[in-house]
C-alpha cells in the first residue's frame, strides 16, 4: 500500500473559494484504494459548516515552535466519503469568518499550517510515501523537508509533489517578514531559492525544492514556461522542466449529472436532452423575466468578473451582440465592481435579454449550466478551468479562447470532419471572440442536426476525476520507484 498525504488550505466539502477545493476533495476518492492509501490535511476552519464540526473526532495537541513562537496545533479527524481528513485546529489562526483576508496574516497563518501538517504526521501515526501539496499556501511544505524534517528515519525517504493551480498568487512579501515568519535561515533567501528581486516568495521555493512540480493542465504546463504567463518564475519553470507535467483536472460525475441533478427543473441524458434540455431554458427564462422563447440562442456566463476570465472583451461586444435581438446572456458572479455594473447596464438597457445575477449560488450555477445553449469562457489565461467541463457535462457548447486547460478540454468544431465539441478563438481580441459566438450561433439557427451531434459529443466526452486519478497513480508510482 502507498501512502499519499496531500496537503492544502481548503477541500470541498467543508471549505471552498474556488476550484482548488474541488481538487483536494474529489480526486482522493478516484485512487485505486487497492493500492493507493490517500489522505488529507486541512486547516480547522471556524467558517466550515457546523455539521461537519460537530462530527470531528478529537485526537490530540502538542505545542510547536516555528520561528519566534511557540504555537498550540490541535488535531481533528473525519472520515467523509471514504477518505481520511485531518484537521489542523488554532483558533487563534482559523477562526475568522472566511478562509483568507490579509496576505501579511495568510503568509503567517499558512506558514504555521504548513509546518504544523508535517509535525502532526509521526503523532497521527501515518507516513506518507509521497507528500503532495496544494498552491503557495502549502508550497513551504517540500522546503521544511529538506530543513528540520530531513533527519530522522521518520520523513527520510518522503517525497513531495506541488501542485500549482494559479502561477498568478505566489506569497510574496519582503524576505524579512517571511523569514521571521518561517524560521528559515539566511541560506534559502538567496536569489535562487525563496527570493525574487527583492522579495521573498513561498511559491518560487516550493517550486525550487519539490521533487515534482504538476499544475493541472498539459498547455498550461507549457505557457508557464514563457514570459508572458509565467508571472517572473518562467526562467524556473524551464529550468524544472524535467520534473514539471501538466495533468488536467476531472469534475465529479455524481455531483454534475444532468439525469440526477436535483438543482434542475427538468432531468435529461446523451439520450433525451432534445425533448427535455429546452425545458430547462424556458424555467430559466420565465424565473429571471427573459423573453420566453425555447428556440432562441442563450449564452450563459458563470466566473469571476475579472480581466483574467476575458470580461473586458465582453464589455466590448455586448451591445454588438445583445442589439441584433437574436441572442440571450445569462450572467452568474461577482468581481470588479466595473464589471458589475457593466452586467447590470445591459440587463437594464436589454432587459428581456440579458439578465446579471452579481452574486454567486451553486444551485444557480447548475441551472445555467443545464439551460443554456452555449458556454463563454474568453479567459485571458485559464490555469485549467472547471466551468467549461461542466457546461461540456450538460451538453453546454462551449466557447473558448485557445489557452491552458481550455485549449486541451474543449475541441473546435469541424464541419467537414463532423468532430469537436465546442469553438474556439486564438487571439485576445473581442472581434475574434464575437466572430465564434456568431458561428456558433450560426450552426445553431441554420443547422440544428450538427448542433446536437455537437451536443452529443460535448456530453459523450470524459472529464470525469477518474481520468484525471489514473495519471497522477502512474506519477506516483514513478516517483517511488526513483
Amino acid at each position: 500500500m502507498k501512502n499519499i498525504l496531500f496537503v492544502a488550505s481548503e477541500s470541498v466539502p467543508f471549505i471552498k473559494t474556488g476550484g482548488l477545493a474541488d481538487v483536494v476533495g474529489s480526486l482522493p476518492k478516484y485512487f485505486n484504494k487497492d493500492e493507493f492509501d490517500v489522505r488529507v490535511i486541512i486547516p480547522k476552519y471556524l467558517s466550515m459548516p457546523w455539521h461537519f464540526t460537530e462530527r470531528l473526532e478529537y485526537l490530540t495537541n502538542f505545542y510547536m515552535d516555528i520561528g519566534y513562537r511557540h504555537k498550540y496545533v490541535g488535531i481533528f479527524r473525519l472520515v467523509q466519503d471514504g477518505i481520511t481528513f485531518y484537521f489542523i485546529d488554532n483558533e487563534a489562526y482559523f477562526g475568522g469568518d472566511k478562509p483568507y483576508g490579509d496576505l501579511k496574516y495568510d503568509l503567517e497563518k499558512f506558514s504555521f499550517f504548513s509546518r504544523a501538517a508535517l509535525s502532526a504526521l509521526p503523532v497521527i501515526g501515518f507516513r506518507p510515501d509521497i507528500v503532495h501539496c496544494h498552491d503557495w499556501q502549502t508550497a513551504l511544505v517540500p522546503i521544511y523537508m529538506k530543513d528540520s524534517f530531513r533527519g530522522g528515519e521518520f520523513y527520510q525517504s518522503m517525497k513531495s509533489i506541488l501542485t500549482i493551480h494559479n502561477l498568478k498568487f505566489q506569497g510574496v512579501w519582503d524576505v524579512e517578514t517571511i523569514q521571521a515568519l518561517t524560521g528559515l535561515s539566511d541560506y534559502y533567501f538567496t536569489i535562487d531559492k525563496l527570493r525574487v528581486e527583492k522579495d521573498g516568495n513561498l511559491l518560487k521555493g516550493g517550486i525550487a525544492y519539490a521533487d515534482y512540480v504538476t499544475t493541472v493542465s498539459e498547455s498550461y504546463a507549457e505557457e508557464i514556461k514563457t514570459p508572458f504567463y509565467g508571472e517572473k518564475l518562467d526562467g524556473l519553470m524551464r529550468a524544472r522542466s524535467n520534473n514539471l507535467c501538466g495533468i488536467v483536472n476531472g469534475i465529479d460525475y455524481d455531483v454534475y449529472n444532468p439525469a440526477t441533478d436535483d438543482r434542475i427543473d427538468f432531468k435529461y441524458d446523451a439520450r433525451t436532452f432534445r425533448k427535455e434540455k429546452y425545458k430547462n431554458k424556458v424555467a430559466l427564462q420565465k424565473q429571471l423575466g427573459l423573453e420566453v422563447n425555447k428556440d432562441k440562442f442563450m449564452i450563459g456566463i458563470v466566473s469571476r468578473l475579472t480581466d483574467q476570465k476575458g470580461i473586458d472583451l465582453v464589455a466590448y461586444i455586448m451591445d454588438e451582440m445583445c442589439s441584433r435581438n437574436d441572442i440571450q446572456v445569462v450572467v452568474l458572479g461577482t468581481g470588479t465592481a466595473e464589471y458589475e455594473n457593466m452586467f447590470r447596464y445591459f440587463d437594464w438597457k436589454y432587459g428581456s435579454n440579458v439578465s446579471a445575477n452579481i452574486y454567486y449560488s451553486e444551485d444557480m450555477s447548475h441551472k445555467v449550466y443545464a439551460s443554456c445553449d452555449a458556454f463563454l469562457m474568453p479567459s485571458l489565461f485559464e490555469p485549467c478551468g472547471l466551468s467549461q467541463l461542466m457546461a461540456l457535462r450538460y451538453g453546454t457548447i462551449p466557447v473558448v479562447r485557445e489557452t491552458g486547460g481550455l485549449k486541451d478540454t474543449v475541441w473546435p468544431y469541424n464541419k467537414f470532419e463532423g468532430t469537436g465539441t465546442g469553438f474556439s478563438f486564438s487571439n485576445y481580441n473581442a472581434h475574434e471572440m464575437l466572430g465564434a459566438i456568431d458561428y456558433a450561433k450560426y450552426v445553431y439557427y441554420n443547422n440544428k442536426r450538427e448542433w446536437n451531434k455537437l451536443v452529443d459529443r460535448a456530453m459523450a466526452a470524459d472529464f470525469s476525476w477518474k481520468n484525471s486519478a489514473k495519471k497522477y497513480e502512474n506519477l506516483y508510482n514513478w516517483m517511488l520507484s526513483w
